[in-house]
């Protein structure tokens, strides 16, 4: 049988890994992988997930199953920092524990099949990578359209505008909530009230993936355009991930929300939701919605991780500032948000980035800003001598 399988072509950002690791020069620079890092470069668990882990090591009693549905306390304690405190279509909102916001997009994208399998599902481009696989092997067709123009870091609105008008009824739109991974440029909210008045129109379903709130310009802020677009809506659905903002990579924390057109379809979407969770996965995995679910429920806990996250945020937040600051040419990153930025560049281009200069970063050019050292000489000087800056050093 597996004779007849054909080799598949390596995940590029897992051989990056190796090879930064494998570089023994003292100056490297790794802003390749997605991870938070701190000025020391090191990922650290947060002061609030150490509290919770400890609080958890001494009152937690069980390790049984905890059904397909997950942690239910855990989906809705995160409820009003996603959705705000009192949101109308509460009545209308149904959410489930998902292996983070990967695996809530699968199981979104399988809700979704199950339920209108001629959705086609409009993806904007450059998107993360692993969207457009995961809505086609789910067996949905999508249908990609340019988001945004890396030569001038510019949204490409009308594209975006003309994609959306051409769509038909009942398909659906993947929308990064905020932080736009991997170009970290973010529609202004003129923007998204033109796509929200267009998802309205022409009957579109959302599919917001929220998986950076926090890490932009604060909690309520990278909330805003999702919850102005289901204030309107009639269908929605919800991707999110509690791996970067409380720092749970490995755990695996997610959560898939679905917002109906009425209360009467609730049940319905319930027991699909379970239903496709059992066959993926059975039972989600605990400890990181365990963790998130104590920080919540404790105001110690919750006021420490919002503090850690907002640090968190400066640092990203001042390092796309020293960036821009260093040259004029990398103005447009200061203006970005969230961990990436993505430069247009060839795959040539960053591979001499990392054999000449250190400096790693994926072959697309995307770059994870939070891997920035202090000083940003260093990466400015290799950018312009491979060519991507034309601009004279800025003193």
């Amino acid at each position: 049988m597996f004779d007849k399988l054909n080799s598949r072509p390596a995940d590029s950002l897992l051989a990056l890994i190796k090879a930064f690791q494998a570089d023994d020069r003292p100056g490297k620079i790794d802003l390749g992988v997605g991870v938070y890092r701190d000025t020391m470069g090191r990922t650290p668990v947060m002061r609030a997930v150490k509290a919770a882990e400890q609080f958890l090591l001494e009152t937690q009693d069980s390790k049984k199953y905890l059904g397909p549905e997950g942690d239910l306390q855990f989906v809705r304690l995160l409820q009003p920092i996603i959705f705000g405190k009192s949101p109308k279509f509460t009545q209308r909102l149904v959410g489930i524990q998902t292996p983070g916001g990967s695996g809530a997009l699968r199981l979104g994208a399988e809700l979704i099949q199950a339920a209108n399998p001629s959705a086609k599902v409009l993806l904007g481009t450059p998107s993360w990578p692993n969207h457009a696989p995961i809505f086609s092997s789910a067996r949905l067709p999508v249908k990609e359209y340019a988001f945004v123009d890396l030569m001038s870091q510019q949204v490409k609105f009308e594209s975006v505008v003309d994609a959306l008008s051409s769509a038909r009824e009942g398909d659906v739109v993947l929308l990064h909530g905020c932080c736009h991974n991997p170009t970290g440029i973010d529609f202004t909210m003129e923007q998204w009230r033109r796509i929200t008045e267009l998802l309205v129109t022409h009957r579109l379903v959302p599919f917001i993936d929220l998986a950076y709130q926090g890490l932009g310009d604060g909690l309520e802020q990278d909330a805003a355009p999702t919850r102005m677009i289901l204030d309107v809506v009639d269908e929605a659905l919800i991707a999110y991930s509690c791996d970067k903002n409380f720092g749970l990579y490995r755990e695996r924390v997610g959560a898939l929300y679905v917002m109906t057109r009425n209360v009467d379809d609730i049940g319905k979407v319930e027991s699909n939701m379970a239903a496709l969770a059992r066959v993926n996965w059975s039972m989600p995995p605990d400890h990181g919605d365990a963790i998130v679910r104590t920080i919540l429920e404790s105001e110690e806990m919750s006021a420490m991780w919002r503090a850690e996250l907002e640090e968190m945020c400066l640092r990203v937040n001042g390092n796309r500032a020293a960036l821009a600051a260093a040259s004029p040419d990398l103005a447009f990153i200061s203006r970005q948000r969230g961990l990436f930025s993505n430069l247009s560049m060839s795959r040539e281009t960053a591979v001499a980035l990392r054999m000449s200069h250190g400096i790693y970063m994926a072959d697309s050019g995307r770059m994870n800003l939070a891997g920035m050292p202090a000083d940003a000489d260093a990466i400015v000087a290799a950018l312009r001598a491979e060519g991507c800056l034309k601009s004279p050093t800025v003193a």
